[in-house]
């Protein structure tokens, strides 16, 4: 007799958690129905189309932090201590500007680039190997035409970017002025290298 009524309160609470189940189990399916029209409607096309870029300047950030970084471990030749200098600055200024991009893709909606492999293949600029020996002519010049590179990508980033994007605008011209100074700079080494 224990038994049997034991077994009938088993299966009462059975049934109770089964019950519970199936009506939590439809708001939490809701809700996620809920989240995914947000989703869809806050990556629009205009926002991949930003993304996609957003990522491509990403790529070209960390191809040009590393430049910069290897290129001051190897450079050699007159000069090369202001050149050090100037290229230990740029690469931190680069990797700033890798984290700025890196929180617009992700303010979006996006995901910032994984693969590390892939970095040469997304970017628009690629990356330029530095001669082994550590000629600082041969690399501030590459340097130079990296940087022209990218100042023309963010002049043609910003005519892309609508009132809607504020906020990435005013960084992309912070970007954008770095990268410039970054040009001026080099080029004031590379005058004093060649007369």
């Amino acid at each position: 007799m224990k038994d049997c009524c034991n077994i009938k309160y088993l299966l009462l609470f059975m049934a109770i958690l089964i019950g519970l189940f199936f009506v939590f189990k439809k708001k939490f399916i809701k809700k996620i129905r809920f989240n995914k029209t947000i989703i869809s409607k806050v990556v629009s096309a205009k926002d991949k189309e930003v993304l996609k870029l957003l990522n491509k300047a990403l790529a070209d950030e960390w191809l040009a932090y590393y430049q910069y970084w290897v290129g001051s471990k190897i450079v050699k030749g007159e000069f090369s201590k202001e050149a050090v200098v100037e290229m230990v600055q740029h690469a931190s200024d680069e990797k700033r500007h890798a984290d700025m991009l890196t929180e617009h893709i992700l303010k979006l909606g996006g995901i910032p680039i994984l693969d590390f492999s892939k970095l040469e293949d997304i970017s628009g600029c690629g990356y330029i190997t530095p001669p082994a020996l550590g000629d600082i002519k041969i690399i501030l010049e590459q340097n130079i035409e990296a940087e022209r590179c990218a100042v023309k990508f963010y002049k043609n980033f910003l005519t892309q970017l609508s009132e809607n994007y504020q906020a990435l605008k005013k960084d992309i011209e912070m970007i954008l002025k770095d990268e410039e100074e970054h040009e001026v700079d080099l080029n004031v080494i590379l005058k004093n290298i060649i007369e």
